[in-house]
């Protein structure tokens, strides 16, 4: 007869469950309501979601307990609660967009924000654990949210960006899952702290399981990520979704995957594969200046922004090269500084949009719809100038200090060449975000109806832009302490 398992409950460390416990509660509840209450406001929709994502974020900020917990395969370590503040935070900035003064027909569902909701529990699975199996189960669980919620935008390119991202998605899926099963298969168990003490206890052998293991996880989060090659999905989803969720998923799902790589690739790395090593700095190399240079012939300024997020993952991948504390803490510094600058270029794409192409006949957003914006809309250009200028990486706006920090981890870690491509590549970058400021500024105008440029701005959308330009302009008084905060969590982690 077999003997019943006893669990300790306190073992089993509940309270690490609970920062997504709120929002999947928060998601059922939500379709509950909207099945008894029939046509909800998107106002109430929208301020409740924010309000469990609060909570969430409280949750995640007061957590004091273990490391470990729910059988082992929850880490809760210093980059676990660093990533999921900033998943959290951009997820409550950015979701107040859908009150804009237009109405869209997927802001008026519950299922919307309910997705919402669950796509973010799928993001904090990634980045609260080192277990492969549930890093998996999030991965898909905020990847087949993410596909309904493009396709919720109800536009012909929107089915098409959706069906895109669904099917590279998919290959994606099923790269990660032929990798978790090499590294199964060598090491015995699913989790990365294990694996690398069974590799090390083999001294890293066979190089040939590990190099194929780690190829197939590249190609994964790499789509995840949008790398090179992995990045081909990434304009044509950015042309198709709305601006609010295709400002989102250049900050939101790449941090997820940032968090996981680094678990992985820095385990392997210190180990002292060269090839393995020699890959990801190709991966880096070429995902940064392929992405700059098709940047530069761009017509439509949204996939300029798609190509340029592309080249600032090439950016955060040289974080994870190098490897050490400082590298870590630029990683998650840059990102935070990118997200408020890309949240404010993003929402002045929502707020200028038009339900009409009137400027082009396939893009909402093509070069010439800002020409002389300047002497039609003066507050307007003078604010989407500033966001050119800082995710350019000039001084002093905000995206500048993330760079700096970032060259100062490689050239401290001896990675000169390194350091020189990433600084040249911000120089090829400046060419193409002056670009939409030359229009702006030096161009004559083709519409000289100011209101063709505010027909969907709101007063919510104003205060977020509000908040983005403070952050984006006087992000020198806050770096230090910021940089303090990060440090201390990273070191705390043991990267």
């Amino acid at each position: 007869m077999l003997e019943p398992i006893s669990i300790d409950v306190a073992s089993l460390n509940l309270p690490a469950l609970l920062p997504m416990a709120i929002l999947t509660l928060g998601a059922l509840a939500l379709i509950c309501v909207d099945l008894a209450v029939k046509g909800l406001n998107r106002s109430f929709l929208t301020m409740i979601t924010v309000l469990f994502i609060i909570l969430d974020l409280g949750a995640v900020i007061g957590y004091s307990g273990p490391t470990r917990g729910f059988f082992d395969v929850l880490l809760v370590d210093g980059i676990a609660i660093i990533a999921q503040v900033i998943i959290l935070a951009a997820s409550a900035l950015f979701l107040p967009l859908s009150l804009s003064h237009r109405h869209f027909r997927e802001f008026e569902m519950a299922e919307f924000y309910a997705l919402f909701m669950f796509m973010i529990v799928g993001f904090q699975c990634m980045v609260v654990s080192d277990n492969l199996i549930l890093i998996f189960i999030g991965l898909e669980t905020s990847s087949l949210a993410l596909y309904t919620l493009i396709a919720m935008h109800n536009r012909a390119k929107a089915f098409e960006a959706a069906i895109k991202y669904f099917t590279m998605g998919a290959l994606a899926a099923g790269f990660y899952a032929l990798s978790a099963l090499i590294f199964y298969a060598m090491t015995g168990s699913v989790e990365i702290h294990q694996m690398e003490q069974a590799l090390q206890a083999r001294n890293f052998e066979p190089l040939v399981g590990i190099l194929a293991g780690s190829i197939f996880m590249l190609g994964a989060l790499g789509f995840k990520l949008s790398l090179v090659p992995s990045h081909t999905w990434t304009p044509d989803v950015y042309e198709g979704s709305s601006a609010p969720l295709a400002g989102y998923m250049s900050v939101v799902p790449k941090i997820a995957g940032f968090v996981v790589a680094m678990r992985l690739f820095e385990m392997l790395v210190y180990s002292g594969v060269v090839w393995l090593e020699n890959i990801l700095y190709a991966a880096v190399v070429i995902t940064m200046t392929l992405a700059n240079i098709t940047a530069l012939v761009q017509e439509d300024v949204k996939r300029m922004l798609a190509f340029s997020s592309i080249s600032h993952a090439g950016f955060m991948m040289a974080a994870i090269l190098i490897g050490t504390t400082q590298s870590n803490t630029a990683l998650f510094l840059y990102w935070t500084l990118f997200m408020f600058t890309n949240l404010g270029a993003f929402t002045m794409l929502w707020i200028v949009r038009h339900r009409k192409n009137l400027w082009d006949e396939r893009y909402q957003h093509p070069f010439t719809k800002f020409s002389g914006l300047i002497k039609i809309m003066p507050a307007t250009a003078t604010i989407m100038g500033i966001f050119m200028f800082a995710l350019a990486g000039m001084p002093p706006f905000s995206v500048f200090w993330g760079k700096l920090y970032l060259i100062s981890a490689a050239i401290n870690s001896e990675y000169i060449y390194l350091a020189v491509i990433i600084a040249l590549n911000s120089a090829i970058a400046v060419y193409y975000y002056m670009k939409l400021a030359v229009y702006m500024f030096l161009k004559e105008p083709v519409m000289s109806d100011a209101r063709l440029y505010a027909t969907n701005a709101s007063t919510p959308l104003k205060v977020i832009v509000g908040v983005s330009v403070m952050v984006t302009v006087f992000a020198i008084v806050f770096v230090e302490p910021l940089l303090a905060i990060l440090t201390k969590y990273v070191s705390a982690s043991g990267f």
